[in-house]
């Protein structure tokens, strides 16, 4: 295996959540490996500013506003890479929120259905979309962001854990459902220091990170994107439905906050 396994030009890719925290050093990644990158999140300026770091990368970039958590816009979505790009080679469900409630008795149906809706929902319905198309035409890449906490749901994210759960069986539904010509793979994130984690008591994750995360820190955004791009690219042209752990070797450790 050489450099060229990784190598992502002529490749159209499609990141929700892209516009900060790990989609944006994801779609970077991309973009620095010859991908040309389409970003949604629900704020156009923010996808505007990242579509031009990509363009000054030299590779073309596309910002769509879309609420992923919202059914009916997605195929509005899909439509309009297709339209501008002819088609989609990487797929990354990214986007992502888990929201702090009070307690579990006072958590809203309506909370309780955005947390659903962005986590799981959102990714089932854009894979359906895209994999459909792939399938049809020369193949392509799914790749799913999924949490440590899927595996071990820590207290005041259970809604949050259970759509990742759900996420990670999707995963490995959708391999089937569109293999031989599309590969469906999930990144089970575990503690990442993005925007997310500016909420975080740091002294108190900073000393738990040392007793129970073998590398004893939590990850930089930009630490993501070998994952990414190792299943973005032809360098896992044999894997599929498969979860990869990117946690600093923490193991889904209950104690330790993990963020999209």
């Amino acid at each position: 295996m050489n450099a060229k396994s990784f190598d992502l030009s002529g490749r159209i890719a499609l990141i929700t959540g892209g516009s900060r925290g790990l989609g944006r050093q994801m779609a970077l990644a991309f973009a620095e490996h010859g991908a040309d990158v389409a970003i949604a999140s629900r704020k156009l300026d923010q996808c505007e500013a990242t579509a031009k770091e990509i363009e000054a990368l030299g590779r073309r970039a596309l910002p769509i506003a879309c609420h992923v958590g919202k059914w009916d816009e997605l195929e509005g979505l899909v439509d309009a890479v297709y339209a501008h790009f002819g088609r989609i080679d990487v797929l990354v469900n990214n986007a992502g929120m888990s929201p702090l409630y009070e307690s579990l008795e006072q958590m809203t149906e309506e909370l309780f259905d955005k947390v659903i809706g962005v986590n799981l929902k959102g990714p089932f319905r854009l894979s359906a979309l895209v994999g459909t198309r792939m399938a049809a035409g020369n193949g392509g890449s799914i790749i799913n962001i999924s949490s440590t906490g899927s595996i071990t749901p820590s207290p005041h994210a259970e809604p949050y854990g259970a759509a990742k759960a759900g996420l990670n069986a999707i995963t490995r539904s959708f391999a089937h459902a569109y293999a031989p010509k599309v590969r469906v793979n999930a990144i089970m994130a575990g503690p990442f220091l993005t925007d997310i984690s500016k909420a975080w008591d740091m002294e108190r994750f900073e000393a738990k990170a040392k007793q129970s995360i073998p590398l004893q820190r939590g990850g930089a955004p930009e630490e993501i994107a070998g994952a990414a791009l190792y299943l973005a690219s032809d360098a896992s042209s044999y894997t599929t439905g498969s979860i990869i752990t990117v946690d600093g070797g923490a193991g889904g450790n209950p104690g330790l906050v993990s963020a999209d």
